[in-house]
């Protein structure tokens, strides 16, 4: 990545942060989803510590799934509003930048929400891991990027049609399918300890290398696109 490039990363990303820290919409509209799930959830079923740890996966990122498109849906809001993307095809600056920037921004975002809510399901359900716990910490990364980087990708593609909310989640969720079932497994693994999560993690990182560079690609045309 070149100087130009991760320097005006850097300014949109701040940009970014600021307005998301003065405004609070997504991070708030994520964490009453998340949380609604989880209390849903809770009182549907009872099970046991056992059983807990065969499904939390599941539910998990299920959650964390539907929450992080509340966000995505807004990653490009306020650039249209604003003609910023207008501004963006007419200037010099690379496009990966203003691409690169959001994906980072959402990663903040989600990664926050992760980390208040992984709390409340360990105490709502009871969780403990009986594998090696470090590597809750990797699928969690991995499995966030690979949500953000085709979110934020998709988002954009999405950005000028009448039914964005709806359009998003059609386009996400199928060419989510691997990484999701990644994350589920290695998170079933880790916190049974029947299995080694191990080969889920490498296929988790395979798919983030191929999507991220992908997505970057291709970015441009999705930009210049009318």
């Amino acid at each position: 990545m070149t100087p130009s490039t991760s320097s005006l990363a850097a300014v949109t990303l701040k940009k970014d942060l600021r307005l998301e820290w003065r405004s609070k919409d997504a991070i708030n509209a994520m964490l009453f989803f998340a949380l609604l799930v989880v209390v849903i959830f809770s009182f549907s079923f009872d099970p046991t510590a056992e059983e807990s740890r065969e499904i939390a996966g599941g539910l998990i990122w299920v959650a964390f799934l539907f929450a992080a498109v509340v966000a995505l849906n807004q990653t490009w809001a306020r650039e249209l509003r604003n003609d910023v993307l207008d501004a963006y095809r007419v200037s010099p600056a690379p496009p990966n930048s203003l691409f690169l920037a959001k994906v980072l921004g959402n990663f903040i975002f989600v990664s926050v929400l992760e980390l208040v809510m992984a709390p409340l399901f360990i105490v709502f359900y009871n969780l403990r891991a009986l594998g090696p716990s470090y590597q809750l910490l990797l699928v969690g990364a991995l499995g966030t990027w690979a949500l953000v980087v085709n979110g934020t990708f998709f988002a954009a593609m999405s950005l000028r049609t009448r039914s964005r909310e709806v359009m998003l989640p059609l386009l996400l969720f199928p060419i989510s399918i691997p990484a999701i079932l990644a994350m589920v497994q290695a998170t079933r693994n880790i916190l049974t300890g029947e299995a080694s999560a191990q080969f889920w993690i490498v296929l988790l990182g395979a798919y983030d290398v191929v999507f991220t560079i992908a997505c970057l690609l291709l970015f441009e045309t999705i930009l210049q696109a009318e």
